[in-house]
């Protein structure tokens, strides 16, 4: 049986701007995700990750081209038409949690469920076997304030979870956790896609998330390659220790023989003010 196919686009781009101040943010990508795949967009800082993401969420509407989730072009639908096809076909898991602070825990996860057919009172089985599955069960009364960073994001894992959508969108979700909190997440990412098949695209920064992804996708000034079909090398770039790939890291500089790659332009900045101290650190570091 052929893959079924959850997402595609067709030569989707983004421009802000106009004439010669003109940014492409997206420039004319097409992909196709199936069903039960954990993809990962990554690439330099400002390469549009976020900006696909949006398009992809029906969040921004494109400058051209198409966006079709689960069969239905929602690029040509009316803008009053996009919260239920937002509410039915995609859960959201944003870096900063996004939860309501006047809300316990039950209720956050229970919000969009008041956007379906059935609302809130047939999605309260649903809600507790997902505060069982994330161990929030102890916490379901509990008001955001009082939650460590890693229970929130698993609250906000239920939230997208809770409607049963087929896509989940993720932007940056271990941004604002350390790395066992964010290593939790991810495992939990790749659990729902292995056990309700549904499919996850993971924007992020984090190289630890590479391992457990089925496709990674790159990102350079807007354009889309599929990292699986090309040769690359990883670095680890001196200053903050992400994993940068060589070939189109945006910042590299020359030092005593030596290339060093950057994730930033910030990164290199850093570097440039004071380089012996990197390369010692580096040198130095178990």
């Amino acid at each position: 049986m052929e893959n079924e196919t959850v997402v595609q686009t067709e030569n989707l781009s983004k421009h802000f701007g106009h004439g010669d101040a003109t940014v492409r943010a997206v420039n004319e990508v097409s992909l196709s995700i199936q069903k039960g795949e954990l993809v990962l967009i990554m690439g330099p800082s400002g390469s549009g990750k976020t900006t696909l993401l949006s398009m992809l969420g029906t969040l921004l509407r494109p400058t051209s081209g198409r966006v079709i989730l689960n069969g239905i072009d929602v690029t040509s639908l009316k803008e009053g038409q996009l919260p239920s096809i937002r509410a039915q076909h995609i859960g959201f898991v944003f870096q900063s949690f996004n939860l309501l602070d006047a809300l316990t825990v039950e209720e956050n996860i229970l919000l969009p469920s008041s956007l379906v057919a059935g609302g809130i009172n047939n999605a309260r089985q649903h809600c507790k076997q997902l505060l069982d599955r994330l161990d929030l069960t102890h916490r379901r009364t509990a008001l955001p304030a009082t939650l460590s960073g890693g229970e929130k994001q698993r609250v906000a894992i239920a939230r997208a979870l809770i409607n049963q959508p087929p896509l989940i969108l993720a932007d940056e979700p271990t941004g604002n956790l350390d790395s066992e909190k964010g290593q939790e997440v991810m495992m939990i990412l790749h659990d729902i896609v292995r056990d309700e098949g549904c499919t996850v695209v993971l924007v992020t920064h984090d190289s630890r998330t590479v391992d457990v992804a089925d496709k990674l996708l790159w990102l350079e000034d807007g354009a889309l390659r599929d990292r699986k079909t090309e040769t690359h090398t990883w670095v680890r770039d001196i200053v903050c220790g992400m994993r940068v790939d060589e070939w189109t890291a945006r910042s590299k500089t020359e030092y005593q023989g030596d290339t060093y790659v950057f994730c930033s332009h910030r990164c290199q900045q850093r570097f440039d003010e004071n380089p012996q101290q990197y390369v010692h650190e580096n040198k130095n570091r178990i």
